[in-house]
């Protein structure tokens, strides 16, 4: 059984950053693609950052050039670095990996548990 875990939310002031972790744990695995999506109240869950096994990221529009997402293979840990906070950020942030496990190693979404983020004006 695969688990993610993240941490690292909180409360910050406008203008703040925080650094989100998440970390896939298991018994036998695969990772594909990581990534980290967030909903906001109200909200449809959005895009926030992905990055795929050979390094290449994708961000929404909303983040590009504040948030940074990272990776450690050998932790199966990513990290999502988030600068220039501002309150529209303020959401619970979701750790995403696509992922192959046996018996037949087909890929499949799995998510964390999400870990809020608020951002005071």
């Amino acid at each position: 059984q695969v688990q993610l875990v993240e941490s690292g939310g909180g409360l910050v002031q406008a203008g703040g950053s925080l650094r989100l972790s998440c970390v896939v744990s298991g018994s036998s695995f695969s990772i594909n693609a990581m990534g980290w999506y967030r909903q906001a109240p109200g909200k449809q869950r959005e895009l926030v950052a992905t990055i795929t096994n050979g390094g290449s990221t994708n961000y929404g529009d909303s983040v590009k050039g504040r948030f940074t997402i990272s990776r450690e293979i050998a932790k199966n840990t990513v990290y999502l670095q988030m600068n220039s906070l501002n309150p529209e950020d303020t959401a619970v942030y979701y750790c995403n990996s696509v992922l192959r496990v046996p018996p037949t190693w087909a890929l499949g979404d799995y998510w964390g548990q999400g870990t809020q983020v608020t951002v005071s004006s």
